[in-house]
């Protein structure tokens, strides 16, 4: 089987929320679903080498927040593609701090809840955390974002620790060098009627935040 057939499986956009001993923080996965109603528990499948992962760990606690359609991609770049050891993901982020310590994304989001670690299953680079949720929203706004709304209408990747990432293949599609990929998270600028090199000098990648120095011809 080739592993691309396991693209057709039904992704969301979801940021998990955590906290240390000093601060809040969040991170991007795209696995979160119900696993029963009575109670309602959830599960998130999270990278072992994910700072988040470490914090669920010592805590026991989570946030999901479901993003929207709305939710801005500079918002998935800065808590996807940068880690919580050492950087404050949440400082330019509309956010708040829960009672129990861990944040909540207010950046047009759907929902969000709160979750306590009732069990987990460790695979070889993944943990499934299955939580127990104890509070949430009292009604959802907006349209989920799916997995294929990011990749096809934001145009995002998937960072590393995905369990959906794949490394992007090389494309031979005659454009002669007219495409130019972000370092940082794999955004692809092809625009036909707007060159890269006409771009203004402070325009910065719209999934990331990083600037025109980032980019680098594919």
């Amino acid at each position: 089987m080739k592993d691309e057939v396991l693209f057709k499986l039904s992704y969301g956009m979801y940021a998990i929320g955590v906290k240390d001993e000093n601060k809040p923080s969040a991170c991007i996965v795209n696995t979160v679903f119900q696993v029963t109603n009575t109670p309602n528990t959830v599960a998130v499948s999270m990278n072992h080498n994910n700072y988040s992962h470490e914090c669920i760990m010592k805590t026991g606690l989570f946030t999901v927040s479901v993003l929207s359609e709305d939710t801005p991609g500079t918002v998935i770049g800065a808590l996807g593609f940068n880690s919580g050891r050492d950087t404050d993901k949440l400082a330019n982020i509309r956010h708040k701090v829960l009672a129990e310590g861990v944040p909540v994304i207010k950046e047009n989001t759907c929902c969000w809840f709160l979750c306590k670690v009732i069990t987990s299953v460790d695979t070889p680079t993944h943990t499934v955390f299955i939580g127990e949720v104890i509070a949430g929203s009292d009604k959802a706004k907006g349209t989920p974002m799916t997995y294929d709304y990011y990749h096809s209408v934001i145009k995002g990747s998937a960072p590393r620790n995905a369990p959906t990432y794949r490394a992007a293949p090389p494309v031979e599609d005659g454009n002669d060098g007219e495409e130019w990929v972000c370092t940082v998270c794999g955004y692809l600028y092809n625009d036909p009627d707007v060159s890269f090199e006409e771009l203004p000098a402070d325009w910065v990648c719209p999934i990331c935040g990083m600037p025109k120095s980032a980019f680098k011809r594919k």
